[in-house]
């Protein structure tokens, strides 16, 4: 085949399942060039997430569990954009813009669904603008920050009250994400706190919050739970069960039953749902999830193919559906690079036969749960043991392995790190300068932005039959953009600056949010947009 004849595979999602299909996929295309394979993930790097919750204690560094895919996947085309669209009728996925404002649409031939879950806070008020989710590094980096800042205010507040409201931690969720997270918080932030003059060990108080009658209750056999159970209870975790969180706000957890809980710290680990564009997509689907074979090609398709969290996968000989977890994912992945070459090579194509090797799930202070194959059940430092030599050597790359058993060794010589890292954040609103002549967005770009001129004076271009004119002109106090915004659609006229401009930018997310909850401004803002239309109806 001629370059211009290759065929592309395109994976969305750089967790598990999309690392690993393109990881497969690169070990057995060595020798081809007839397909070119395409990674679309947000970050370029991968994230071992079994081990992130070490990161919140600092038992292992914020980067020793990342690996960069380019490292990964040398051989793999890799866009690390945002997916905003993906159209199974012409074969085109559509990426979110880079410095250009202009989507890129990416053609496939084939697709693999990739894209996990997204933490999902719908129907739940106040989690989303006050509880800390748990999903990624961010997640993981920014939960460790605001743990430091706690304590460092704590240590200093006079008030008992506002004291005790620091120094008290909630968790929501009792499987293995909440149970890790909530056990090394625990060892952390005791640890630590014996270092600040103004606050002791015993102050702290940690609370697991689960719906069931024991944690890990679908993870692990009763006894696993019950122990588990008992060894956070030792080390101070409170463990309230068959308890919901039911909202959060500035300073409090509230619960189902009404009691609140003064907190400025609450986690939640729970609900999680498939990657809001699985919704969008007109594929056979159930329990929110795209329904594959037991090939991992999606019913009734034949270029696309799903996996992971994302995807329902049938469980081999039984009436039942694969868990979400990274051992299923990675053979899944290895599965779906086989099977995608056997379709385009139009030789039989294989079913999916792993049934699991086991769980584990660490407790932090040197001790853990497993319950592996031939009903073998472990706990205690055993456990723990087990638990990191089988995910040390998991780890890709071996500058990773290095990195984290170092890491691990030296946790064991020496104290805990407290350093709090004040990485900037980005305002909701940004300043912006332009000199005369530059433009600040151009006819066809994507709405991105609300503008609001602080000072200066733009005007607005049109372009019709390859001829561009001036159409209006706005001066200090107007604001311009609205109509992308409104109409999701791209913009319809340029915007260029006439003398020195300063202006105020608000991005499309808090626009929207701000308009679907201030009803008199969006219908100020439409009443606007339909003057200027009437105006011109090119101007944006």
């Amino acid at each position: 085949m001629t370059v211009s004849q290759k065929q592309r595979i395109v994976i969305l999602g750089g967790g598990f399942g999309g690392v690993y299909t393109a990881i497969y996929l690169e070990k057995k295309l060595k020798y081809r060039a007839d397909i070119e394979v395409v990674l679309v993930s947000k970050e370029n790097y991968f994230v071992f997430q079994p081990m992130l919750a070490e990161v919140v204690s600092g038992s292992i560094g914020i980067l020793d569990t990342v690996s960069p895919l380019r490292r990964l996947l040398p051989r793999t085309t890799l866009f690390i954009r945002d997916v905003e669209e993906i159209n199974l009728e012409q074969k085109t996925v559509s990426l979110s813009p880079g410095f250009r404002p202009r989507q890129m649409i990416l053609p496939y031939d084939h697709l693999v669904l990739a894209l996990g879950t997204v933490t999902d806070f719908r129907g739940l008020p106040g989690l989303y603008e006050h509880a800390f989710p748990f999903k990624n590094l961010a997640d993981a980096v920014a939960l460790r920050n605001h743990l430091i800042h706690v304590l460092e205010e704590a240590s200093i507040e006079p008030d008992p009250a506002m004291k005790k409201e620091l120094l008290t931690f909630v968790i929501a969720g009792g499987g293995f994400s909440g149970v890790e997270v909530a056990a090394e918080m625990n060892d952390f932030l005791r640890e630590v706190a014996s270092r600040y003059r103004g606050l002791k060990r015993e102050e702290i108080h940690v609370i697991l919050l689960h719906s069931g009658a024991r944690i890990l209750e679908r993870e692990l056999a009763p006894d696993l739970g019950e122990y588990a159970q008992n060894i956070l209870r030792k080390r101070g975790v409170d463990i309230r069960l068959k308890t919901r969180l039911r909202t959060a706000s500035q300073n409090a957890a509230i619960l189902q039953n009404g009691e609140v809980i003064p907190s400025k710290t609450v986690v939640s680990t729970v609900p999680s749902s498939p990657h809001p564009l699985i919704d969008t997509l007109t594929l056979p689907k159930e329990r929110g999830k795209v329904s594959v074979d037991e090939t991992l090609q999606v019913v009734g398709s034949t270029s696309v193919w799903a996996l992971g969290d994302c995807a329902l996968v049938p469980y081999p000989g039984a009436d039942k559906f694969c868990p979400p977890t990274a051992q299923h994912a990675t053979r899944q992945a290895e599965l779906v690079a086989k099977n995608l070459l056997a379709s385009i090579d139009n030789k039989p194509r294989q079913t999916f036969q792993f049934t699991g090797l086991g769980k584990m799930g660490s407790l932090g202070h040197r001790s853990a749960v497993a319950e592996i194959i031939w009903g073998i059940k472990l706990s205690g430092i055993l456990a723990w043991f087990f638990w990191r030599t089988v995910y040390w050597w998991k780890l890709p790359g071996l500058d990773r392995k290095l990195r984290v058993g170092i890491s691990w060794f030296i946790d064991l010589l020496l104290p805990a790190d407290f350093v709090q890292l004040k990485l900037t954040e980005k305002n909701a609103i940004a300043q912006a300068h332009y000199e005369p002549g530059e433009m600040v967005f151009e006819q066809g770009d994507v709405g991105d932005c609300l503008y609001i001129l602080v000072k200066g004076e733009v005007e607005i271009l049109v372009t019709q039959d390859g001829e561009q004119k001036s159409v209006a002109h706005l001066r200090e106090g107007e604001y311009f953009g609205e109509m992308a915004l409104l109409k999701h659609q791209s913009r319809s006229a340029s915007v260029r600056c006439v003398t020195p401009v300063e202006l105020l930018m608000l991005r499309r997310g808090d626009f929207q949010s701000l308009i679907s909850n201030l009803a008199d401004l969006r219908t100020s803002m439409e009443s606007v947009m339909e003057k200027r239309l009437l105006t011109d109806p090119q101007e944006p």
